[in-house]
């Protein structure tokens, strides 16, 4: 499988999966390569897919990427799960994410400051501690201080043309959420596919909470 994560994550959420996990343009160890975009993350990504079909699993904007993915490469994506999908975006929910990504970077005085922060983007806090090998991932040493392992422009990403990424996909795809995510909702789903899938007792990072369950969507 490819493991694609989500906006302020990394490739080491998926530590408990088997698959390739890249960290994304402007995430962890990967380049900043502004500007950023769902296909020219999927781009990145390309290379990594062999001559035999593989299941892409995307949280949140992973999730586009996967289908961005799977129609630049016909054939070699065998199935989609996108998990934790944001699809409704009002217009002052895409202004916060054009602001947030007009902000310089920031630095912090401490790992746990910096790390506290990584937590909060990634959506990791209260799932995983700050001394978790996750975390060192995400930040990285700033001169005497420290700063996110995520470039600030990365939130430019855009607003994902749902519809038109499921119509180019070319294969199965599950739009999947946890129960408590508050990003998407079952309904909001259900308008773009006829059968999405709800996980009992979740959150966004399902797959983080949750791998087995997540994982089941993929097999």
């Amino acid at each position: 499988m490819l493991l694609l994560h989500g906006l302020g994550a990394t490739g080491g959420v998926w530590r408990d999966w088997d698959g390739v996990a890249p960290d994304l343009p402007g995430h962890g160890t990967a380049p900043w390569d502004p500007p950023y975009s769902f296909t020219r993350h999927a781009e990145a990504v390309l290379p990594l897919l062999g001559d035999d079909p593989v299941t892409v699993v995307g949280h949140s904007m992973g999730g586009v990427v996967a289908l961005a993915l799977a129609a630049l490469a016909p054939g070699r994506v065998r199935r989609v799960v996108g998990l934790g999908i944001k699809v409704d975006w009002p217009a002052e929910d895409a202004a916060r994410a054009a602001a947030l990504a007009d902000r310089p970077v920031a630095t912090y005085d401490t790992r746990a400051e910096a790390a506290d922060r990584f937590l909060k983007v990634s959506g990791l806090a209260g799932l995983v501690g700050p001394d978790d090998p996750v975390v060192d991932a995400g930040v990285v040493v700033e001169g005497s201080g420290w700063r996110l392992a995520q470039d600030p422009r990365t939130f430019g990403v855009g607003v994902p043309d749902m519809a038109g990424l499921l119509a180019a996909a070319g294969c199965p795809v599950v739009l999947a959420r946890g129960e408590h995510d508050p990003m998407v909702s079952h309904e909001q789903l259900a308008a773009l596919v006829d059968d999405p899938v709800t996980l009992p007792g979740l959150g966004h990072n399902a797959h983080v909470e949750d791998p087995p369950a997540v994982l089941a969507l993929a097999r």
